[in-house]
């Protein structure tokens, strides 16, 4: 007789942004990841994934945060992060930072094969097709650039919005518009990126959705923040909040809003 398989064990990678700001997506992740039949685990040496230091051209920093991010994560059967971002710099970018280290290079993309975001891994590798959150309120997604671009996650989290009951999902016009927040771009060109967060608001506006959902952090707190600064109620949540029923704490940017 066949022995059953084992449930697979994944580390979090939470992000410096959930880990500071939103610890509540976090949470979520693993709620998800659990019901889904992982055995989830959180390291605690795990760091910042580089991806500010990589961005900005300090490659040795890049290098330094990566090394150990290998190192925490090296004994998981899978890697997942609620991020298209920091995901697409372990999964892409790792092995371009050691593609001249064989040693390294060979650890990197170990990892890398074995690393997803956290709603394309529930959907393209674990197959969830089903949910039982509730949300009342119309939703429209916004795409984060690494994401979309990097890992191709477009379908997956609109898939899953589609099953928790008493959603309603629309779609904003240009979705996949940058947001503005880019990392560090944000505070390189802080009058662009307020322009561009403000044409994402106005293009929320429009699709008439009462809350906005997404798969990165960083775009929903700055998104948040123009929503907060032009005194506008649209709700803004991780994804994997929404997925989770964890709404009924307080949106992201809510409690700067009056």
């Amino acid at each position: 007789m066949q022995m059953p398989k084992s449930k697979p064990l994944v580390g979090l990678l939470h992000t410096c942004l959930v880990d500071l700001y939103r610890p509540s997506i976090g949470f979520a992740s693993v709620q998800l990841l659990e019901q889904a039949g992982c055995e989830v685990q959180v390291p605690s040496l795990q760091t910042c994934c580089g991806q500010p230091a990589f961005n900005s051209g300090n490659i040795d920093a890049a290098r330094a945060m990566a090394r150990q991010v290998i190192e925490a994560f090296a004994a998981f059967d899978y890697v997942v992060g609620p991020s298209g971002s920091c995901m697409s710099q372990v999964k892409v970018h790792y092995p371009q930072l050691f593609r001249d280290d064989p040693q390294w290079l060979k650890r990197a993309q170990q990892l890398a094969d074995r690393s997803f975001e956290l709603i394309s891994f529930i959907s393209d590798v674990l197959g969830v097709t089903e949910n039982q959150a509730h949300y009342q309120g119309t939703v429209t997604y916004h795409d984060s650039c690494s994401g979309l671009r990097d890992l191709g996650i477009k379908q997956q989290p609109r898939t899953q919005l589609g099953q928790v009951q008493g959603l309603t999902l629309v779609e904003m016009p240009e979705a996949e518009t940058c947001c503005g927040f880019g990392g560090t771009f944000c505070v390189k060109y802080p009058e662009v990126s307020a322009r561009m967060a403000s044409q994402k608001v106005s293009n929320i506006v429009a699709s008439g959705a009462d809350t906005l959902v997404g798969g990165d952090l960083g775009c929903l707190l700055n998104i948040s923040g123009r929503l907060t600064r032009l005194n506008n109620p649209v709700r803004v949540f991780h994804v994997a909040e929404v997925l989770a029923g964890m709404t009924h704490i307080p949106a992201i940017g809510e409690g700067e809003r009056h």
